[in-house]
């Protein structure tokens, strides 16, 4: 089974530390120090359980903490704010309809991680629902849509039906719609989407359909966190097409672009460079900072900073932090 995610948003190094340690071997934590940076986290890995340091980070600091149930992405995911004994009146009558629990810190770090394992226990966890919501309005989708179970199609809805003119039951894959020289590419780039952490992926490419190549930007996103779990596959034609040409084929560079270059971005590395900036990403140094101590332009950082998150198909600089941990691309 895989491994349940857990947030940890704190500014308390040591809490987090310890924490990991006491974890046992069915929880993988991620860690942010700052409400916003964990609620853009959140809405990227879809965690089991967000645990929140009241006494790290401060009132202040949680002012936007309905945010995590204000919208149906995170709404099963389990919500914790941890707090101390001294504050327990004045927590629970500010945050206890906020919060799914509050746990309070009783120096014991092992007592916390057992109230969470109690609480996923009794109550589960979130498996599907994102599932669950998207069968509902598959049909009423105006894009075309596709379920996919690794590379085989299983549901499509009724424009993907139109659009690449399958009737009956036809049985199709992914790589059908692609060349033959892309075949086992696009098989590579599913596989290390569905052992990722992340639970979507956007792109542009190239399909062929109806004797033509169109334009499409592709949408990718997890059904559920298991290994072997379900995709949906939502296609965006940008409006412009072009007639199939001879040279299309086993080696039309139309439809080989993406693939070829998506599928090697994941083995690409970081350079010395930029892994000095990471490293001091998360020692929390700030961009002047950075510029003072290796020597370069703020705006050489900011371009640096664009390429990692480039390389970790991220939207801020801090997931791709966390993307490059968990796959292994850097050590800090």
């Amino acid at each position: 089974m895989e491994n349940k995610l857990l947030l940890l948003i704190t500014k308390n190094r040591d809490l987090a530390d310890n924490f990991e340690k006491e974890v046992n071997c069915s929880f993988s934590i991620s860690q942010v120090n700052n409400i916003h940076g964990g609620y853009s986290i959140a809405l990227n890995m879809l965690p089991d359980i967000i645990l929140v340091d009241y006494s790290s980070l401060g009132l202040e600091s949680l002012k936007n903490l309905s945010n995590f149930k204000s919208t149906h992405f995170l709404n099963k995911s389990f919500l914790f704010l941890l707090g101390d004994q001294e504050n327990k009146r004045f927590l629970d009558q500010n945050f206890k309809d906020t919060v799914d629990e509050i746990i309070y810190d009783k120096g014991c770090y092992r007592s916390i991680v057992k109230e969470i394992e109690e609480a996923v226990k009794i109550r589960g966890c979130l498996t599907n629902y994102w599932k669950d919501s998207f069968m509902g309005l598959f049909n009423l989708l105006e894009y075309p849509v596709i379920l996919l179970q690794d590379e085989k199609v299983v549901a499509m809805n009724d424009t993907f039906r139109k659009d690449f003119f399958i009737t009956g039951k036809q049985e199709i894959t992914l790589t059908d719609l692609v060349v033959e020289r892309n075949k086992s590419k696009v098989k590579e780039t599913l596989r290390k989407f569905c052992r990722g952490k992340h639970m979507k992926a956007t792109t542009k490419t190239s399909l062929i359909m109806n004797e033509k190549i169109r334009e499409a930007k592709i949408t990718f996103s997890k059904l559920d966190k298991n290994l072997g779990g379900q995709m949906i596959m939502m296609i965006n034609f940008t409006g412009n097409d072009f007639p199939l040409k001879e040279e299309v084929g086993s080696s039309s560079p139309e439809t080989e672009k993406y693939f070829s270059n998506y599928c090697n971005q994941e083995e690409q590395y970081f350079t010395k460079r930029e892994k000095e900036i990471i490293a001091l990403l998360c020692k929390g140094y700030k961009t002047k900072e950075i510029s003072e101590a290796l020597c370069i332009s703020a705006k050489t950082i900011e371009k640096h900073r664009a390429n990692i998150i480039r390389r970790t198909h991220s939207g801020t600089i801090l997931e791709s932090i966390i993307y490059a941990l968990n796959h292994k691309m850097i050590e800090i």
